[in-house]
């Protein structure tokens, strides 16, 4: 699913983790709790307020108590909040056609923040909007819509003509696809779907605010400084579980403090929560003095390498064996914060979401047609000879990572593996801000970046299809996740058959293919499966996370 700032528990550290249990609070509009100001800090702003394009954590977490879908993620912790519930229809669609066509029927009486209903036009609109703006998932998650094709072809004239239909008087949106696509429900509860007024400009609003449904608007935003979000007056809770109305009247957003500055003002109550990494050197501190601020939960998420495979030296799959090979993924999970919340991984799919989690090509004494069951050791020796062998020894490379003191640290380290292995490596930070886009833009002639990623929905097409997809591939654009470049027939063709397959047993022996396909032509190095470490302000209660939106913002409660 989405890069991640890579995260309900208790953390005890030099030691463990431990799920902390939390309470469910009553209603929140009857609720004491109710009022006050949610005070929030980042190191930067996370790029665009476009809902459609926006791809990070960071933004997308806010969005989801500004705007809505059709369908979405309920706000519900544990297994319960992977599962897609109706929000902006009535009910869960109709499936017709063996899940060629689907029917929705809109709710009434909802309005925009800035008071105009919301009609069965706007859903036309939002869905055209995905491909016109060039929303990252436009391929991937919506290609499949018929007219699609053209809309991907020339944006500027999609009409999606035959694909989506509506009935103003019934308020009956149909959407037909070219083919049967199982998933399509999730893809349509995540946030690149929202619907948005017809009127909204098809181009990228930067930090222009578009109206959304959710019980908060963003009222004001600045990306040097921060944003505000205040309650918006037009909204009413029409379902608990997909957009409850919030405890708090307001939150402010503050960018610009350094990690360290952050986490001690959350620790004195200065914000009642910091987006991003916490700092290596300071879990133990939060772990032994604030244990009950701390909280842990694992992600659907991996850190890795992709590498370029179209322009040297990635373009020789021996030199992206090599790099595999030469990973110290013990020296990753120690750098990310140990092994309480890392883990080494060897495959683009973290555990849980195929059979055999833990299974490595990329380990001494193995290779990907004898996988040993789980990582050990780098092998050094045989990713120098790789680099030999490929002809690529002694060419630059340069590394693009985060300017964060944990993505440096690890460029640092993964800069020193490139020389050792027969590169003249260099190590190029960019600001949170800006290194994603960067990383994807192939103007940018980026090598090879660290990148971090974690689910859209629990599905490893969210790895596999959206990391390596052709559809996913827009040389020149900000918005092209397929970071590699990959473009294989045989991937293709396999995902191709999963969207038909006729259960969930037959897809995930797909998946393994695809996965043990992309195994072999290595566009990536994955490194480790992450956990998430959460510091809330001791003013804030009813601590709430969910496995998409993270910490959520309406669920909480402040003194």
């Amino acid at each position: 699913m989405k890069p991640a700032w890579r995260h309900a528990g208790r953390l005890a550290l030099a030691g463990g983790l431990a799920l902390l249990a939390l309470p469910v609070w009553a209603d929140t509009q009857a609720s004491p709790h109710r009022g006050g100001t949610l005070r929030l800090t980042a190191a930067s702003s996370a790029g665009t307020l476009d809902p459609q394009i926006n791809y990070t954590s960071q933004y997308m977490q806010v969005e989801s108590v500004v705007y809505d879908g059709l369908l979405t993620y309920p706000k519900l912790e544990g297994p319960a909040g992977a599962q897609v519930v109706p929000d902006l229809a009535q009910a869960q669609p109709e499936r017709l056609d063996g899940g060629r066509t689907w029917v929705f029927t809109l709710r009434e009486g909802i309005r925009f923040s800035n008071g105009a209903p919301v009609t069965v036009a706007d859903v036309a609109a939002s869905l055209r909007r995905i491909f016109m703006v060039g929303s990252p998932t436009a391929g991937s998650f919506y290609g499949d819509i018929i007219g699609a094709d053209a809309c991907l072809r020339t944006p500027a004239a999609c009409t999606l003509r035959g694909g989506v239909e509506t009935d103003e008087a019934t308020r009956r949106i149909t959407i037909r696809l070219n083919a049967p696509d199982s998933e399509f429900p999730y893809k349509l509860a995540f946030g690149h779907a929202v619907i948005l007024p017809a009127n909204t400009p098809t181009h990228d609003l930067g930090n222009d605010i578009a109206p959304g449904t959710g019980p908060y608007q963003i009222v004001s935003s600045d990306p040097e400084q921060g944003m505000r979000l205040t309650r918006n007056p037009y909204f009413h809770e029409w379902s608990e579980a997909s957009q409850p109305d919030g405890y708090v009247d307001a939150i402010d957003y503050d960018f610009g403090l350094s990690e360290e500055d952050a986490l001690t003002a959350v620790e004195r109550g200065q914000y009642d929560w910091m987006a991003g990494l916490k700092p290596l050197d300071r879990l133990g501190e939060i772990g032994g003095q604030y244990t009950a601020q701390v909280h842990v939960y694992p992600l659907y998420g991996l850190l890795f390498l992709p590498m370029n495979v179209n322009i040297p030296p990635f373009d020789n799959i021996k030199a992206r064996q090599a790099v595999n090979y030469a990973l110290d993924r013990r020296a990753m999970t120690i750098l990310y914060g140990g092994s309480g919340i890392a883990a080494p991984l060897c495959r683009m799919v973290p555990p849980g979401l195929l059979p055999g989690d833990g299974a490595c090509a990329w380990t001494r004494g193995a290779d990907p047609d004898h996988p040993a069951p789980a990582w050990t050791h780098p092998d050094l020796a045989r990713a120098r000879q790789l680099v030999h062998e490929s002809g690529t020894e002694g060419q630059d490379v340069t590394l693009i990572v985060e300017a964060t003191a944990m993505d440096t640290s690890m460029g640092t380290y993964l800069r020193d593996m490139l020389q050792a292995i027969g590169y003249h490596a260099r190590l190029h930070p960019l600001s949170p801000a800006m290194q994603l886009s960067y990383s994807q833009n192939t103007a940018n002639h980026v090598q090879i970046s660290l990148i971090g990623w974690y689910a859209d929905y629990a599905s490893p097409s969210n790895f596999l299809d959206t990391v390596f997809g052709c559809e996913n591939f827009h040389p020149g654009s900000d918005s092209s996740i397929n970071f590699s470049g990959l473009c294989d027939p045989v991937v293709q063709a396999l995902v191709a058959r999963i969207r038909q397959a006729p259960d969930t047993q037959a897809a995930q022996a797909l998946w393994q293919q695809v996965d043990d396909r992309i195994t072999r032509l290595a566009p990536a190095a994955p490194m480790i499966s992450i956990s998430y470490v959460d510091l809330v302000s001791p003013r804030l209660g009813h601590y709430f996370s969910t496995s998409l939106y993270h910490m959520a913002f309406s669920r909480v409660w402040v003194r």
